[in-house]
């Protein structure tokens, strides 16, 4: 096994346990030889895990490659801590060859140290040490002399020469405790390396089991709501809460109630605790300087939460200011946004915020990796994370925010959560993929749960996230519980909804005289109902939100257009047309715009058109069923085909952005029915 292969195994072993480093948290490394391309000759090299990315699915273009003799040589150059930030660029001018992953602050730390292996991370139990009050004593008593604790220092080089320093010094250590910040083991082989890791890691463990104090957090004072009720209060609280953190800019939101986050925020030292903020650099820098904090019991009215949570919303804003204000010198990036990241509702849980459902996601994790770490700390010791003014150092960090500079450009519907009915195929189904591409997440929500959770799986697969993209559910719009059942799946899964798309549908073709009375109501059910229902529902949780929102009908050319045996379908769709119209004038006052596409003869792909609309359609034109699509663009005035993917294209373009002052408005996407023009 070649170098890189041994190091790529051994960070996917240590990054596939939580209790070893947080996601992605902690970086490797490993030095060997291999041939210059240039000269032939030998030349000795760093794989190291590079910027960003996660241990435990590390590839190899994940990987920074540097010449050690070139990397080593800027000791002698070094100008000293206060201009460290400066090494960085000069980690580029030390890379070996094209290609591979960006050097990462921690690069000095793995090149100095005189080891071939070096594994630094974060694991909630070296944590715990680190930040710990007594923590310099905890590690000599744990530890003795195999393990040697270093004082708080902001990553960089400074850092790198300072642990060197220790290794040089303290040659029967095995690694070390980095204050406020981790661990970092060596080892002469991978496997000495790994193993060295995971002996301080579970060293610390044992000890915090076996000599911690049994309740940390203090006494329970507010038990946790029962399940059913938990859920209920999350959906009640949820688009609130995520209105209120996307003040400054638009979230998505996760939703945790593990064991741990219950077990905190139902016991007496949370306030305390939590107040304190997280102390690891990669933890506080996803979920900000501190949390917000509701102070009211599980039980309290949802009108009285929901004011408390306003009110303690203004105090956070205004104390993140005088934050910034406190610390930021003139070369200080601009305040980045006062929300939190962060809010902790005690018996219900955990709302984490980001600017996707990953980022989101990952933020509670990390939280859930401080409680382990405060639970640990204040087991032996009392709690005590870095101070105020290095935790800002580290979140307005020039290096800091030229990672942020360097980020793509957020797609147009970045940050919105989406929900399509009939999205299990045909026109939902194309239009969960393009609102997917788009940016959004998406709730596929059709009545044959097996058609969503496909659709849903495959736009999870192509971005790779599979439920940080989207996620089905079964619903039968026309009953009120599921469509509600289906709301409250959508908040609870991504914190609220932004964008609905009423496309659940169906129709059969009979004359005046065959239409049966089943058959009207089956379809006025379906469409007019049904529409009505999902609006009002989602129109709940978009006034919450006061984030505005889009509600789009995918009504038909023959809500306008007068064809032969269609009285029912025909009458259905109009009255979703008119419903367009009603809504965007009652919800305009909340900023939440209303509008329609009109398609016609979408045959591809269509269920309507396969569950034997075509074929009675078809009949009634007499043309073959294969040839309708073909009849149908013949039709049309441009000629061509409607496809799904067309209609889609129309719900993107009333909802991405360009179009942001239009409510009202019906789209033809039709290819040209000159009886079907609106007037």
């Amino acid at each position: 096994m070649t170098t890189p292969d041994e190091l790529l195994a051994r960070s996917h072993r240590l990054g596939a346990d939580p209790r070893n480093t947080n996601y992605a948290g902690g970086n490797t490394s490993a030095k060997g030889s291999a041939t210059d391309p240039v000269t032939g000759g030998d030349v000795e090299l760093m794989w190291v895990k590079g910027s960003g990315g996660d241990l435990g699915t590390l590839k190899a273009a994940g990987l920074a490659v540097l010449r050690l003799d070139r990397i080593r040589a800027l000791v002698d150059v070094y100008p000293g801590v206060e201009r460290e930030d400066e090494m960085v660029a000069a980690f580029d001018y030390c890379l070996h060859g094209r290609g591979g992953a960006a050097p990462s602050i921690d690069t000095a730390m793995h090149a100095l140290v005189d080891a071939a292996h070096v594994d630094h991370l974060h694991p909630d139990s070296g944590i715990a040490i680190a930040t710990a009050a007594d923590g310099p004593e905890l590690t000599e008593r744990i530890f003795g002399d195999r393990v040697v604790w270093v004082p708080w220092r902001r990553p960089g080089f400074q850092l790198g020469l300072d642990i060197a320093a220790i290794k040089k010094d303290h040659p029967r250590a095995i690694g070390c405790v980095l204050g406020g910040h981790g661990i970092t083991a060596w080892g002469a082989t991978s496997e000495e390396c790994e193993r060295n890791s995971l002996d301080i890691i579970r060293t610390a463990e044992a000890h915090i089991a076996a000599h911690g104090r049994p309740d940390p957090f203090g006494p329970v004072i507010h038990e946790p709501l029962p399940e059913e009720a938990r859920r209920r209060r999350a959906a009640e609280l949820f688009p609130v809460v995520r209105g209120l953190a996307g003040t400054d800019a638009r979230q998505v939101g996760h939703y945790t109630a593990t064991p741990e986050v219950l077990d905190f925020l139902s016991r007496a030292e949370h306030p305390r605790l939590a107040a304190l903020g997280t102390s690891c650099p990669d933890h506080f820098l996803r979920t900000k300087v501190a949390p917000l904090v509701l102070d009211l019991p599980p039980d309290a009215p949802l009108a009285d939460a929901v004011t408390r949570l306003r009110e303690l919303h203004a105090r956070y804003r205004d104390d993140y200011a005088a934050y910034y204000r406190r610390h930021a010198t003139p070369d200080s990036p601009p305040m980045r946004g006062a929300d939190p990241a962060i809010v902790l509702v005690p018996g219900v849980g955990m709302f984490s915020f980001g600017k996707d459902k990953q980022t989101a996601r990952v933020a509670g994790e990390f939280y859930v990796n401080a409680i382990n770490v405060m639970r640990g700390a204040e087991a032996l010791s009392s709690y005590r994370p870095i101070d105020e003014a290095e935790k800002f150092r580290i979140e307005y960090w020039e290096l800091e925010e030229a990672k942020l500079r360097r980020m793509p450009k957020p797609r147009p519907l970045a940050g919105r959560v989406a929900l399509v009915t009939g999205g299990g195929s045909g026109i939902g189904a194309a239009t969960a993929r393009r609102l997917a591409a788009e940016g959004a997440c998406v709730v596929v929500a059709d009545r044959d749960l097996a058609a969503a959770e496909k659709v849903a799986a495959e736009l999870g697969a192509a971005a790779h996230l599979r439920r940080d993209v989207a996620i089905a559910a079964g619903v039968d719009v026309t009953s009120e519980e599921q469509v509600q059942e289906a709301i409250r799946q959508a908040v609870l899964a991504f914190g609220g909804v932004d964008l609905v798309v009423n496309n659940a549908g169906l129709s059969l073709s009979r004359s005046l005289l065959e239409t049966t009375l089943d058959d009207w109501d089956l379809q006025h059910d379906v469409m007019a109902r049904g529409s009505f229902l999902v609006s009002r529902e989602t129109a709940r949780v978009l006034i919450d939100q006061d984030l505005g929102g889009d509600i789009v009908y995918i009504s038909s050319k023959n809500s306008v257009f007068a064809g032969p045996n269609n009285v029912a379908y025909g009458a259905a769709k109009a009255d979703q047309a008119h419903q367009v119209r009603l809504l965007a004038a009652e919800l305009g006052a909340h900023g939440i715009r209303v509008n329609g596409v009109n398609p016609d003869g979408v045959v591809r792909g269509s269920g309507i058109f396969a569950s034997g609309w075509g074929a009675n359609r078809a009949a009634v034109y007499g043309v073959e069923e294969e040839k309708l699509g073909e009849f149908y663009a013949q039709r049309t005035l441009l000629k061509k085909e409607v496809l799904p993917e067309h209609v889609a294209a129309a719900v993107f373009a009333l909802t991405g952005g360009d179009l942001s002052h239009t409510t009202g408005l019906h789209v033809p996407v039709d290819a040209g029915v000159a009886a079907a023009f609106l007037r």
